[in-house]
């Protein structure tokens, strides 16, 4: 599941590397210091971007598992993502019903992004739960938290990002949507299975030399926002006419709110299975 256009994830790809956290990418890298071969999963993986992004944090020998049920991204994902030492393998999943099956095999660590917000807390509860069932970390980056920030200000900013919020906690394919509650409600699911979790900001800012994603932001809020009903359609139109005016006069910002998390089981196996696979070979 994405629902996105392989131009719209292209399109964010680069922003998404910007804002993805230092930190706890570094707390991935530690992780795994001592391996020199892992093997990972991509979540939801569209065209296979949270590969390509933590590919400098992991060890230099990598086999991913991309999942994801369109065919379309998941056709383009390997070409993309593969190199001399990275081998990827596309595997076409529904995750709401068959996410036990995604995980079955060997893998060392489950990666996603910009997918948490759109799934349901059932569905966090399922991941955290089978993630636990196998002793495997997981890193999950850029949740949106439902903050937006826009200059110059309008009256009917707030009324449109509330009006946004709202949507995004509609079914997605998953049952209602966690949207901007994604991150903490991970958090704390995983830590009730026994993980330790770290968390940090990942925010796109967006200024004068980023107008064609702003633009692309815009239209969604706006079409999200309508399918509400929160807000008069000749109100919103106009509000997206002074927003597109103001990103073409080269006046616009924006800041969009996500949070990244790195959860690792704290029980013993954990550290048990790390070092039983530290001599596996996934390009075998």
């Amino acid at each position: 599941m994405t629902g996105f256009s392989a131009n719209w994830l292209s399109l964010r790809e680069p922003y998404d590397m910007a804002a993805r956290n230092g930190a706890i990418l570094a707390k991935v890298r530690a992780a795994f210091a001592d391996r020199s071969a892992i093997f990972a999963i991509d979540l939801a993986c569209g065209t296979g971007a949270t590969a390509r992004a933590l590919a400098k944090s992991l060890p230099a020998r990598q086999n991913w598992r991309l999942v994801d049920n369109d065919l379309g991204l998941l056709a383009r994902a390997p070409a993309l993502t593969q190199t001399a030492d990275i081998a990827v393998a596309a595997m076409p999943v529904d995750l709401a019903r068959d996410l036990e099956m995604a995980l079955d095999g060997p893998l060392d660590l489950v990666a996603t992004s910009a997918f948490l917000d759109l799934v349901s807390g059932r569905f966090v509860e399922r991941l955290a739960v089978e993630a636990a069932a196998r002793g495997l970390p997981v890193y999950a980056a850029l949740s949106y938290d439902g903050r937006v920030g826009m200059t110059p200000e309008d009256d009917l900013d707030q009324k449109v990002v509330t009006a946004f919020n709202r949507h995004q906690k509609t079914d997605k394919g998953f049952g209602p949507a966690l949207g901007p509650a994604a991150a903490q409600a991970a958090a704390d699911l995983f830590g009730r299975v026994g993980y330790a979790v770290d968390k940090g900001t990942s925010d796109w800012r967006l200024g004068e030399g980023d107008q064609a994603i702003q633009l692309e932001l815009l239209a969604g809020m706006a079409a999200a926002a309508g399918e509400t009903g929160d807000i008069a359609l000749t109100d919103l139109m106009a509000w997206l006419t002074r927003r597109r005016d103001a990103v073409a006069a080269g006046e616009a910002a924006m800041t969009v709110g996500h949070v990244d998390l790195f959860a690792v089981p704290t029980a013993r196996r954990w550290g048990e299975r790390s070092q039983s696979n530290s001599t596996s070979s996934p390009m075998a």
